[in-house]
């Protein structure tokens, strides 16, 4: 199970004013914290306050300053076309698109974009006309990130498909539809693309946050979900994943299971 640090997003007061301010700390605090809380990738972006002409040197800034202060791949996160490219270039290591929906306008940017640089990519169960409500029409919208891939020579396992979670307490039938998404994703391709969910948006505007974030995780992961873009600041969900992990024999079990997770 792959975690994907949330937490370096210009949506948080933090590091939105050290972006403001070129303040490095706040990035590598939560680079170096996350990189102990088990992250694999760090989710890097620039927030909706930096101007459309700015993006690209403070994803380029972003990049650096945070794989300066953790050894980790980052998921460079933005509709800016230029952004993603200029996080692209200053990064180490294999890097991740964060995000083409399915439109072909944006398939024709982004995933030619991923195969240039050796990056994965997540790829939207969604198009210009939103969020999908069923499983099957999720589903139909990632057949054609999975056809786009092929064709422009992006692997499978370098795809993420992401079925879109919405909160629970406004879009409470689609939770059951993306746990049947990503069931079916499975089956689209030999072998098959990857999955992937911001995990946090199921628990949007809602009380007992952390409870749902958990149960919904868990959900998940037995449906065939192999990333997520978390808060893995939460010991709790931590465990949780480490005990799935067991449970669906993908970890050898052990007394100290809780602690070997953490170790690797």
């Amino acid at each position: 199970m792959l975690l994907i640090g949330e937490r370096i997003n210009g949506m948080f007061k933090d590091i939105r004013e050290g972006i403001l301010n070129k303040n490095p700390e706040p990035v590598h605090y939560w680079a170096k914290r996350q990189h102990e809380m088990c992250a694999g990738y760090l989710d890097v972006n620039t927030g909706p306050t930096v101007e459309a002409k700015d993006q690209p040197v403070v994803m380029e800034w972003l990049v650096k300053t945070a794989q300066e202060a953790a050894p980790l791949p980052c998921c460079i996160d933005s509709t800016n076309p230029d952004a993603i490219e200029a996080g692209l270039k200053a990064h180490n290591g294999k890097a991740m698109i964060n995000s083409t929906t399915a439109d072909q306008w944006k398939m024709d940017i982004f995933i030619p974009m991923a195969a240039k640089y050796n990056a994965a990519i997540i790829g939207l169960a969604m198009n210009e006309k939103g969020v999908p409500k069923s499983a099957a029409d999720r589903v139909a919208l990632a057949m054609e990130i999975v056809v786009n891939c092929d064709m422009r020579g992006v692997p499978m396992e370098d795809l993420y498909i992401d079925p879109l979670v919405l909160p629970a307490n406004v879009a409470q039938e689609h939770g059951a539809e993306v746990l049947e998404t990503l069931r079916q994703v499975k089956i689209l391709a030999d072998p098959p693309p990857r999955t992937t969910i911001g995990l946090s948006n199921i628990s949007q505007g809602c009380t007992n946050r952390h409870l749902l974030n958990r149960t919904y995780l868990i959900m998940s992961m037995a449906c065939g979900l192999d990333s997520a873009i978390v808060d893995v600041d939460d010991d709790a969900l931590l465990d949780a994943v480490a005990s799935v992990n067991i449970m669906m024999n993908k970890d050898i079990y052990c007394d100290s299971f809780l602690k070997t997770f953490r170790s690797k």
